[in-house]
């Protein structure tokens, strides 16, 4: 690699993961789960894909206040200094925002490589190739860079990238997010249509500058708090412009209007396995079409569901088909696959019925 620039990896862990409700919780978070069952958490995951490209001390992970202590649990190779703690959420672009401001503070001239921290990518060996070309390309030029996913199928709930040649690096002619089922059949037939993976990579300057333009207020917000950065001022200084800054991703914020947006295509088994649907997809299932836990789980005349269980509880299902069951400690849910869309009004109204504490 051509690459003389510090690098640094920037993990975005700070969201809610409503949609694996019950078993992700605010006080623990999808990102910090084992769902897919491979004795490591999301957010272990995260760091080990990148952690033969950057080195310990060069992560930052940015995070709600609440769950400082979880995050470094679960990455000890940290210091508590390189968790930055958002007080509230305000989605990508406050959180890229607060990471590119810190960087600029401690390493100016970094390369900065920023991922969601709760993505499951199988094929890690092609996945590495494509960062260290994103990182070329980005070292060179004034690109902010992007990763896109070949499309395996018309998924309506992944935003897409439609790039404007067949190079394997293109710059970017359009996003659009989450289309419907036709829109996002013509995008898969079309073969210029890549889904958005929410992986980008960028030198700090490049992202700060991209912000000037196209965010101005943001940009106000941190260079006005930015000699308090890496200070005993910073947290106050933090709540201050997360309270005032207005909430919005770095896709719409930034990408969608930036001149200078690039993609690297490939194909490396992701998902964002966001949702119990998408884990349905990806995990193996019995001859019945169900995903269920090996042992304690009985299903009779059951097809094409998923279920949940404790470690320890025995569960006997009889006659359900495309189902969701997921039971937990306090909480029991039993859903159509076909309605799970519906998991956030479900937690509204038990959230207004009986508080915060199931939820």
């Amino acid at each position: 690699m051509g690459n003389k620039k510090p690098l640094y990896c920037v993990i975005m862990a700070g969201g809610v993961g409503t949609r694996f409700w019950p078993e992700s919780r605010q006080s623990k978070p999808k990102q910090f789960l084992d769902i897919c069952d491979t004795g490591k958490s999301f957010l272990r995951m995260t760091y080990e894909r990148f952690a033969h490209l950057v080195p310990a001390e060069n992560f930052l992970v940015v995070t709600n206040a609440r769950y400082k202590e979880l995050v470094l649990e679960h990455i000890p190779e940290i210091s508590d200094k390189q968790v930055l703690c958002e007080p509230i959420g305000r989605n990508t672009a406050p959180c890229i925002c607060y990471a590119a401001y810190h960087l600029r503070k401690i390493a100016p001239d970094a390369m900065m490589i920023a991922t969601p921290a709760d993505h499951l990518i199988l094929n890690e060996a092609e996945f590495h190739t494509i960062v260290e070309d994103t990182i070329d390309f980005a070292t060179e030029k004034n690109a902010l860079m992007t990763i896109g996913i070949t499309p395996s199928r018309p998924e309506t709930g992944y935003g897409y990238i439609q790039k404007s040649d067949n190079a394997p690096i293109s710059r970017v002619k359009c996003f659009t997010e989450k289309p419907n089922l036709e829109l996002a059949q013509v995008f898969v037939q079309s073969g210029e249509f890549f889904w958005n993976s929410g992986i980008f990579v960028w030198k700090v300057e490049d992202i700060i500058s991209a912000v000037a333009e196209h965010l101005p207020e943001h940009y106000n917000l941190f260079e006005s708090i930015a000699d308090k950065l890496c200070t005993d001022e910073e947290q106050k200084a933090i709540e201050m412009v997360f309270s005032e800054c207005r909430s919005i991703s770095i896709d719409y914020g930034v990408m969608e209007k930036a001149e200078n947006v690039y993609v690297r295509c490939g194909d490396f088994g992701w998902s964002d396995v966001g949702t119990w649907g998408s884990l349905y997809q990806l995990s193996r299932k019995d001859k019945y079409a169900n995903v269920r836990p090996q042992e304690g789980c009985y299903t009779y005349n059951t097809r094409s569901s998923i279920v949940s269980l404790p470690k320890g509880k025995v569960a006997v299902i009889n006659g359900l088909r495309d189902f969701i069951v997921v039971d937990t400690e306090d909480v029991l849910l039993i859903c159509p696959r076909s309605e799970e869309q519906n998991i956030k009004k479900y937690i509204d109204e038990v959230k207004y019925n009986t508080g915060e504490k199931h939820i």
